[in-house]
């Protein structure tokens, strides 16, 4: 599971990337932690999802990551960080409504390593994308108490097979037609983006600087 990521940019450079209305984000860079805030990109309204307005702008916003869990979790339950099965009960009427879709800009994802046999350990490693160092990871929001997101999950690529892990997160292609399409389209169509992001152009360092 997804666990930790980064994103290495401002929010107005975040802005400028994608096109989107920059609002008042004060993202200045670093690592993104559950439970934390972090800036996505949104066409929804600015807090309560409903009918979209003609030429809604992509937006710019603050969200917390860690979605709060159903009532069947109980009140210790964690934040749900990602969303394995898009088909659930507790997710498909958001992921359904494109107003909860969400873009989440990142510029790597932490992934624990294997557990090394000599010294029982494992490494983060952060994985990256050579194509585009400023990518979009697939989202959906929730409007709770506070309003928080999750990241869709998918099969992992042979990146993340390789650090052991059998899920990844969707990373979206680097053209403004998948960001289109994940925010505004048909369940149909968008959920054909979840997709493993080829293992080709992943990069690898075992630490970065906080």
């Amino acid at each position: 599971m997804t666990v930790l990521y980064r994103l290495d940019c401002p929010s107005v450079q975040v802005a400028r990337h994608f096109g989107a209305a920059g609002g008042a984000d004060p993202w200045a860079g670093g690592t993104v932690s559950p439970g934390g805030f972090a800036p996505i990109l949104t066409m929804g309204r600015e807090f309560v999802a409903g009918p979209r307005r003609p030429g809604q702008p992509l937006r710019l916003v603050p969200r917390q990551w860690g979605v709060p869990p159903p009532p069947s979790a109980g009140e210790q339950g964690r934040g749900v960080l990602t969303v394995r099965n898009p088909d659930s009960p507790f997710w498909i009427g958001n992921l359904r409504n494109s107003e909860f879709r969400c873009l989440v800009p990142a510029t790597a994802v932490m992934a624990w390593s294997r557990v090394d046999q000599a010294t029982g350990k494992r490494r983060a490693l952060w994985l990256a994308c050579a194509d585009q160092p400023l990518f979009a990871m697939a989202g959906v929001w929730k409007d709770s108490e506070v309003p928080s997101f999750a990241l869709l999950t998918c099969e992992a690529n042979a990146a993340w097979r390789d650090a052991g892990h059998s899920a990844m997160p969707v990373i979206l292609p680097a053209h403004g037609d998948a960001w289109q399409t994940w925010l505004r389209a048909e369940w149909e169509r968008a959920e054909a983006l979840l997709q493993p992001y080829p293992s080709s152009v992943i990069t690898t360092a075992s630490s970065l600087r906080a």
